[in-house]
Order: structure tokens, then sequence, then C-alpha cells
């Protein structure tokens, strides 16, 4: 897990979540975009990673309640921001603990429906029995944005942490979470190229939760979003947390 704070702690907490069977280091260049622009960031490893943690009988619950458990009990309000699967823990976390979470980022969020002829490829990112081109094929088709490298992404995956995710997803009802509480502001940043949440469904969250789900379009940036916009994440992550009216982090 990594802490970054300002020298001045103002404001919120923003509570990081990273994508299916990937780990906190997939944010570093955005927490310190984050920290540039004053903001304290957590973002730990998720449930599942460090030893004695039974991942194969969790739930989604499991995982929201130990992302909320990083969050020191001082750090005030929360932002939680979650990262493609991230953003399912996130919005869970807004369900658990409405008296802190005070609203949700989802980074590149799938919508109800994956495209079906995507599947293989996601899976695919991360199948150790194939080769390394084959996996960058995949990586390629199903995470990034035409131009961009995908090579880093060879690196960092987890895949029996993946496959536990879905198991603990697969516990949990989808109806208690999908709204992420009912309550709380929602940003929805999505990549314009993104394989996994295509453009067709930009407005589908909107056109179901309403007026409390903000949209913002990130260009040149596919469904792994993180390195390939870091400071644009940074900023409209940054912009909507500031529009929140929280007198401490006003400019």
């Amino acid at each position: 897990m990594f802490d970054v704070t300002t020298a001045k702690e103002r404001g919120v907490t923003l509570l990081l979540a990273p994508s299916l069977g990937r780990g906190a280091e997939d944010f570093t260049t955005v927490a310190a975009g984050l920290r540039a622009l004053g903001h304290r960031v957590v973002a730990p490893e998720p449930f599942g990673l460090a030893a004695g943690e039974d991942v194969a009988s969790a739930n989604l619950e499991t995982l929201a309640s130990h992302l909320l458990s990083a969050a020191p009990q001082d750090s005030g309000p929360l932002v939680v921001v979650g990262h493609a699967f991230g953003n399912w823990v996130a919005r869970m976390a807004a369900v658990m603990s409405p008296q802190r979470v005070i609203a949700v980022v989802l980074l590149a969020a799938a919508r109800r429906v994956v495209p079906a002829d995507i599947r293989p490829s996601i899976d695919g990112s991360f199948d150790p029995r194939l080769s390394e081109a084959e996996r960058l094929g995949h990586l390629r088709r199903a995470y990034f944005a035409s131009g961009q490298d995908a090579r880093p992404w060879l690196a960092g995956w987890h895949p029996e942490l993946a496959a536990a995710q879905r198991l603990a997803a697969a516990r949990s009802d989808r109806a208690r979470w999908w709204h992420a509480g009912g309550v709380v502001p929602i940003l929805d940043v999505q990549a314009a190229r993104d394989a996994i949440a295509p453009a067709n469904q930009a407005m589908e969250l909107r056109d179901e939760l309403g007026d409390r789900v903000t949209v913002v379009t990130i260009d040149n940036a596919g469904h792994a979003l993180l390195p390939e916009q870091p400071v644009e994440v940074a900023e409209a992550i940054d912009a909507f947390v500031r529009q929140l009216h929280i007198p401490e982090i006003a400019r």
C-alpha cells in the first residue's frame, strides 16, 4: 500500500481500488498527479494479495471492507475511486460506509453487459499459458487504444487473484451495489477507445441513475486508461472533487 499526502493535508481522502487481477502499482503515476494537485491518496493492495487473506471464500463485501479499512479513521470524508473491476468494489464501499463515502469515481467501468467477442482477449491478456506475443495481442485488443504501448501491462498480473475476484463478485447481489448507495454523486470517467465498455454504451449509467452521474470521456485511451492518460485521469478526478464544494480543498 502507498499513502501519498501533501505537506498540508486538505479535505477528502481519495481511496483507490485497482483493476481485475492487478495491484496498487497501477495507480502510481495518477496518485503522484493527484498529490501535485493537493490531494491525499491511499491505495491499498487488493484483498487476497497478502499472505493469510482468504480470497477464495470472499464476496464483494469482503473486498470493499478491506478497501475501507485502509483509510485512517481520522482521514475525514472519502472519495472512492475504482478502476475497471475496482469500480465494483468502490460502489460496494459506498453502500457499506455511507457515513464516510461522499462520492464515487468510476474509471473505465464496464457496463452491465461486456461485448462477448472481447471476453477471450480479457482472459488472454493474463493467461500464463500463452506466449508473450499472444498475450500482447490480447492486451492491445482488449485494453489499449491503437498506438499506445501495451508492453508494460505484460507484467503486474495475478491470475489466481483475478479468478477469485470474479467469484467474489458473483457471491454478491449486483442489485445491492450497482447504484453505489443511491445517493452520492458519481464521476464516470470513460475511455474513448474502450473495447470493453464501448462508446455506444457511454450514457447507459447516467440514463439509469440520472444526474447523480457526471460523464467525462478521455481521448486516446482504452480500458487500461491509467498508463495511457494518467495526467488527464488525475485532472478529471481533481475537477470533480473540487466541485463537491468541500471548503478545505477550495482554491
